[in-house]
Formats: C-alpha cells, sequence, structure tokens
C-alpha cells in the first residue's frame, strides 16, 4: 500500500507489481542536516568571496540591508539570523543601522503579526522591517542586456551594504529558487517582475533547468547589476532541517546550494511511463517530467481555497480552452495568468485527472478532468493507456525533478 500527501491526511494506493514502474521520492543525505552552528559554519567560510566584516571594511559600510522571504517560503529565520546579524554588529554596524526588507515580489505585504510570526520577538522589536512595494518606492537602475529596464526597490538600491537570504528548491520555469532571485522578482518593480516572467514560454525555462534558461540568466544579471555583496541560502529537508548552508557570491555560492539540491532531488529513470500519480499541489510540473507524450497524469491536490489568485481565476474563467490562454499570454500578459499558462503547456503532452475538493465545474474549467477516488482515477487510466501500463508513483512530487536516462 502506498500513500500519498493529501491535504492535512494521505490518500492510499494500491498497485499490481506488473504495473509499478517506481515510486519515486527525495533522497536524505545521510549525516547532514544541522542548526545554528552549520550557519556560523558558512558565514565563517564564504564560498568564492571575503567574509563579510572584510567586505564591510573595504567597502566602509555604514549601513545594512537584508533581504529576506515572505511569509510564503518556510525559511528557518531563527537560525539564519541571529549569527548574520552578530557579524554585522561585530564589524561595527548597529542594529539602528540594520533593515529588514521583504523580498514580496507580487505577493501582500506583510502585517506586524506575519513578520512576529517569521522573525520572533527579539528581532521584531530591534529591526526596521519593510516590505517591498513593486510600484512604489523604486529606483531605476538602468537596462540589462536584453533591453528590460531593471527597476528594484529604493532602499535596496541604496544599501551601503546589500545581503540576501533564502531557501534554494525546485522552481517550475527558474531552475531552483534562492540566489538571485531575491532581487528579480523580490525586490524588482511590477514591470521588470512581468518582463521576466513571460520569458517562461522558452522550452529552456523549466523545473530543475538552471543551464541556458532564460529566466534563471536574467535574474543572476539583475543581481549582479544591483550589486548583491553577499548571499545565504540553506537547502532544506522534508521537514524543513536544514541540510545545507551556502554563505558567500550570489552566484558561486548559490550554485553550490544548487548542487547539493540536485544530489536529493533530481532522480533518474530509463524512460518516462504510461501513468504518472503525483500528490501536493504544483505537483504538475514535476510529473510532466515523467510521463511518455500523450500519456496520463493523475494528480492529488486537495486545492483547499479553491481557484486561488484572483487574476489565476479571471483567465481561466474567461478562456474556452486552453489556446485562449496561450494566446492570451502572448498577447497580453499578466502576472497571476503564468499560472494558467504552466498548465496549459502541460496539457500539451498529457491529460491530467484531479482527484481535489473543487467541484466538478471548476476542474473542468481547469481543463482537467474531475474523479473522485483513486480508484475512479486508476479505473479511467488503465482503459485510456491500457492494463499493461507501466505507472510512477511522486507521493511529494514538488520536491524532485526527473531526468531520463540517455543511451551512451
Amino acid at each position: 500500500m502506498i500513500e500519498l500527501a493529501y491535504g492535512h491526511g494521505h490518500l492510499k494506493l494500491q498497485l499490481d507489481d506488473k504495473n509499478l514502474a517506481a515510486i519515486l521520492e527525495p533522497r536524505h543525505i545521510e549525516n547532514s542536516g544541522g542548526g545554528i552552528e552549520m550557519v556560523e559554519e558558512s558565514l565563517a567560510h564564504p564560498v568564492q568571496s571575503p567574509t563579510l566584516q572584510e567586505i564591510i571594511a573595504a567597502k566602509e559600510a555604514r549601513n545594512a540591508v537584508i533581504v529576506v522571504n515572505d511569509i510564503t517560503r518556510p525559511t528557518p529565520y531563527e537560525l539564519i539570523l541571529p549569527p548574520l546579524l552578530k557579524e554585522l554588529n561585530n564589524a561595527g554596524i548597529s542594529d539602528q543601522e540594520i533593515t529588514l526588507v521583504i523580498a514580496t515580489g507580487i505577493h501582500r505585504a506583510h502585517t506586524g503579526e506575519d513578520n512576529l510570526a517569521i522573525f520572533g520577538a527579539d528581532i521584531f522589536s530591534k529591526y526596521r522591517i519593510i516590505n517591498h512595494d513593486c510600484d512604489n518606492d523604486l529606483k531605476s537602475l538602468g537596462y540589462l542586456s536584453n533591453g528590460m529596464e531593471l527597476i528594484i526597490n529604493r532602499t535596496v538600491a541604496e544599501a551601503d551594504l546589500l545581503i540576501t537570504t533564502g531557501v534554494v528548491g525546485l522552481h517550475y520555469f527558474a531552475g531552483y529558487s534562492g540566489g538571485r532571485k531575491s532581487i528579480l522578482p523580490g525586490v524588482a518593480g511590477r514591470a521588470a517582475i512581468e518582463a521576466n516572467h513571460k520569458m517562461m514560454n522558452d522550452p529552456q525555462a523549466c523545473l530543475g533547468n538552471y543551464e541556458n534558461n532564460p529566466v534563471s540568466d536574467l535574474m543572476l544579471e539583475a543581481a549582479r547589476e544591483v550589486g548583491v555583496d553577499f548571499i545565504i541560502n540553506v537547502v532544506l529537508h522534508s521537514h524543513h532541517e536544514i541540510a545545507c548552508c551556502v554563505s558567500g557570491d550570489v552566484e558561486a555560492a548559490w550554485l553550490k546550494a544548487v548542487q547539493y539540491a540536485e544530489q536529493m532531488s533530481v532522480l533518474k529513470i530509463d524512460a518516462p511511463a504510461d501513468i504518472v500519480i503525483a500528490s501536493w499541489q504544483k505537483a504538475m510540473d514535476a510529473a510532466v517530467l515523467a510521463v511518455k507524450p500523450g500519456g496520463t497524469i493523475i494528480l492529488a491536490a486537495e486545492c483547499a481555497e479553491g481557484l486561488g489568485e484572483e487574476k489565476f481565476a479571471d483567465w481561466i474563467d474567461a478562456a474556452s480552452c486552453p489556446q485562449d490562454i496561450k494566446d492570451r499570454f502572448n498577447r497580453q500578459f499578466e502576472l497571476g495568468g503564468h499560472k494558467a499558462f504552466a498548465i496549459c503547456r502541460i496539457l500539451e503532452k498529457a491529460e491530467i485527472l484531479l482527484i481535489s475538493s473543487l467541484t466538478d465545474q471548476q476542474a473542468e474549467d481547469l481543463f482537467l478532468k474531475p474523479v473522485h477516488s483513486m480508484e475512479e482515477a486508476l479505473q479511467y487510466a488503465f482503459i485510456r493507456d491500457g492494463e499493461q501500463a507501466r505507472v510512477i508513483v511522486m507521493p511529494e512530487a514538488p520536491k524532485i525533478a526527473v531526468k531520463i536516462n540517455k543511451c551512451e
């Protein structure tokens, strides 16, 4: 019996051995993981970078800005920030000259309660914490190589010392999160975020790919242009313990974290499957890498908040077929609509059956086939793909990326 995460519980799945090709789960690297000591060690030995104290001395920095993630990211700031703030104090930057800028991108602003929950009472009471606003208090830093104007948060742009923080993990079109992503989209203006997100229609802009990925490459160029002095990024285990912590250069340190994340999350298979069963939200981008063209994806995702974001729902409501969404994406890109486009490009490869709490009509509006149990989904899939169909199961799909072994 296989268990798949679903909402706050699980769905059970039973398959004949003749059909089960693989159960794909992220690797847990033994003898890894740690707490604040791992962060301190990282700060003491930065990757391709002087230490923070050396950077501060060389720049004669009098103030510091730390870009921090918003509430949608599980960043362990109770472990990351205390040693980082201590380093700044030891180098002569006082608490009053340190600002935390929340990289909201286009997400909502934090409330005081949010900040208290994320950072704790001590940091909340001692430090200036501000929300990035993608429409206000911005500064232009000129143009990037593709002609896009780089407009970012003014406080970030004018900092003596700029540090970014974050979590490195799989991302469905940037390849991996973390590093350069703290700047674009994290603290960029709306137009810059839109221009960068629109590049997701490039085939190289996909889950787990960070080489020759135009979205990622532009993010890195933006971070370099802004002048990020130092990063501190972590890779997390399944239960959000720190598996790896890196500090230092915005590219080199991030790549070291990416390579660690790859050991945990990139799995190889000999051939794509006829049917892929995946659970959790954001599972489709992982599932589509493992399914054969014309195959079936069974997605188990509770969707307790319905269709969620208003702009996403608007794009779905206005479309009569997936091509409508693709045409709208290319004609008049809007943030939020890009998530509808992401679904439609998966539908080009496979049919998607959805087990969720959505109504049948809501599922159909997403161009997915609603099913009401795993049994019903399997019955349909085996009729569609044949009784001998090979099945891959992904119980924690968003945490893995699949690559197909190539014959030498």
